[in-house]
């Protein structure tokens, strides 16, 4: 059987729509937002040259009109003006999902406190597309998104963020990915794994995984490696050589009440410490 599709992807209420577009191959489109481009008053694009390519790909005659970095609050305004009119408006960024490190955020924003729905319009995202394909099993995620450009801030960040549980996630542009990979090799723990991902849905797609100290030299080695937009995953931090008195305890008091797995996790949120060294520790406390 074929899908049956609503006559119109539009809510009765005029409304922001926050919709996800290709990171660059277009047969990534959804139809969704195909419809939801096709069927709005205007389109608010972070670069409308560009996004006027991708309209005249699918046949989309939408209006376009600027929302950047720049002179996002002033396009918030106009936004909302067009919502007060009963206008519906798309939101849309160079590639992938708006207002995640892309312009967009505050918008969004405005318009929730103007009292208009914002409704999202899922899609392609390259934290989340990299992080399906990277191979870490930490189980949870942090994502960071670009580190500071200035390397004493960088390193400060980074230190900041060791104990953080889970996979960190970074994006990075071409010419800062030689000194950025140079600090997370330098700062963050040897037994860590990073997955490079880079150029994702692209023709020149690479994702490798590797120890995170051979990451400077494995991009050093070919100097295609730097070109492209990067989303670098960095594996949980190491547990550490044993628990705490509290994590002990708290491990302890739950695994009196709860199975190995749910005991585990639960003492992980509150704790802090890895999921997996306190799995580790709550089966060795079952056999004793």
């Amino acid at each position: 059987m074929h899908p049956t599709f609503p006559e119109t992807p539009l809510a009765k209420t005029a409304s922001l729509y926050v919709v996800a577009t290709p990171l660059g191959n277009l047969h990534d489109m959804g139809l969704r937002a195909l419809a939801v481009l096709d069927a709005v008053d205007a389109v608010a694009a972070e670069d409308t040259r560009h996004s006027q390519r991708l309209l005249d790909a699918f046949g989309i005659k939408t209006r376009l009109v600027a929302l950047h970095e720049h002179n996002e609050q002033a396009a918030a305004t106009q936004v909302i003006t067009m919502l007060e009119a009963g206008q519906h408006v798309a939101l849309i960024t160079d590639a992938g999902t708006p207002a995640v490190s892309d312009p967009g955020a505050r918008a969004v924003a405005r318009v929730q406190e103007a009292g208009f729905p914002v409704v999202p319009v899922p899609g392609a995202c390259a934290a989340i597309a990299a992080l399906s394909a990277s191979g870490l099993t930490d189980g949870q995620f942090h994502f960071h998104g670009f580190l500071p450009t200035k390397a004493t801030a960088r390193r400060a960040e980074l230190e900041a963020l060791k104990r953080v549980p889970g996979t960190l996630v970074f994006y990075e542009a071409p010419h800062r990915i030689a000194e950025t990979l140079d600090d997370l090799a330098a700062t963050l723990e040897p037994s860590r794994e990073i997955v490079v991902a880079r150029e994702i849905t692209k023709m020149f797609e690479q994702i490798v995984r590797m120890p995170i100290v051979e990451a400077p030299a494995w991009l050093a080695a070919d100097p295609n490696r730097a070109r492209g937009e990067f989303v670098l995953l960095v594996s949980a931090a190491p547990p550490p050589d044993g628990l705490s008195p509290e994590a002990e305890r708290v491990l302890g008091l739950l695994l009196a009440e709860l199975p190995v797995k749910q005991a585990a996790k639960l003492a992980a949120a509150i704790t802090g410490v890895s999921k997996n060294a306190l799995y580790e520790r709550a089966l060795a406390l079952r056999e004793a």
